[in-house]
């Protein structure tokens, strides 16, 4: 058993090997891509962040970030470079995706970023030796050949397997908080946004993802590498559920309101002939309600990152975090 002094001891040992890891985040100057800076420069970690030319630093400079590398999954090269610096980074984390708003925005090639810059990336990693690669992937996505950017993320496992490229994938289930978090504005009307009313499914809190994600970078055993693991909530959960957790916390009534009008879902098959991206989006619903954000495992995220969090604990951190009380 050890001493106060000895526990002390243990304690900053931990923390100053921590200091030394380095850690590239892939998609840093995404929403999640910063929580997860965050989370590793909470726990001590030197942070470079690997964006696009067309990326804002901003965010990442208001955290202290001065680590910056420009790279792009559409072009090895960069990939490979970025990989290369010295000294060699001991993870990295991706949590980039082809399929977002900044693509679109840049017209960028999403199919071949979430195919092809995947598969240079892994390739890029285990040139470099680096020891581990956590990805960020989608609860279900190997039950979803229907979904493309869906689908895409568990071949990106598939491949991280095949190479011998040491991973560990964390499948995030329905973010409670997006890239454009309206949840708030809503609340404050006494309203939560209710994508899919009457459909389960498992919650996930962007800044848990994130630090289950620094987690696993930093202080997962070997182990526990090499598998893909469900990350949710304790149970899932409706948009009403939601509402009523939301009720629980904040001591004021917030009922679930559907963001998508009737009219809206009925006409949108219609226009998804020639909006691909629409297309895509309702291909994702149509998979969802048949269940595709339900865990079919929550003892392995259990294993490895402790009790699942409730509905409440979950809504209380967010609300807490968004100053929402």
């Amino acid at each position: 058993m050890l001493g106060a002094g000895s526990a002390l001891f243990q304690i900053h040992l931990e923390e100053v090997i921590l200091q030394d890891k380095r850690v590239i985040v892939v998609g840093a100057s995404g929403t999640l891509g910063g929580d997860i800076v965050k989370a590793l420069l909470d726990k001590g970690a030197k942070v470079q962040a690997m964006v696009r030319a067309t990326s804002s630093r901003a965010r990442l400079e208001a955290m202290g970030v001065t680590d910056f590398v420009v790279a792009d999954l559409n072009d090895p090269a960069s990939l490979r470079q970025a990989l290369a610096t010295e000294p060699r980074a001991d993870a990295v984390v991706a949590s980039a995706a082809g399929f977002t708003a900044h693509s679109a925005r840049t017209k960028a090639d999403n199919s071949k970023a979430d195919t092809e810059g995947y598969r240079d990336l892994i390739d890029a990693t285990k040139d470099a030796g680096v020891p581990r690669f956590i990805l960020i992937s989608i609860l279900g996505c190997d039950r979803a050949p229907g979904v493309p950017h869906f689908f895409q993320k568990f071949e990106t496992e598939t491949y991280l397997a095949k190479t011998g490229q040491p991973y560990l994938a964390l499948r995030a289930g329905a973010f409670l908080d997006r890239a454009r978090d309206i949840v708030p504005d809503q609340i404050a009307k006494g309203v939560f946004p209710d994508i899919l009313p009457g459909v389960p499914m498992a919650l996930v809190y962007s800044r848990d993802l994130a630090r289950y994600a620094a987690q696993a970078a930093l202080e997962l055993p070997e182990s526990a590498l090499n598998q893909s693991v469900d990350i949710g909530s304790a149970s899932p959960a409706t948009g009403a559920m939601v509402a009523q957790a939301f009720t629980r916390v904040l001591g004021r009534q917030i009922v679930a309101k559907p963001v998508f009008p009737a009219l809206v879902m009925a006409l949108a098959p219609l226009l998804a002939c020639v909006q691909p991206r629409l297309r895509d989006n309702l291909a994702v619903m149509k998979w969802l309600r048949k269940g595709g954000y339900v865990s079919d495992d929550p003892q392995k995220q259990q294993r490895l990152f402790g009790d699942l969090p409730t509905i409440d604990e979950i809504v209380a951190r967010y609300s807490r975090d968004k100053r929402l009380n």
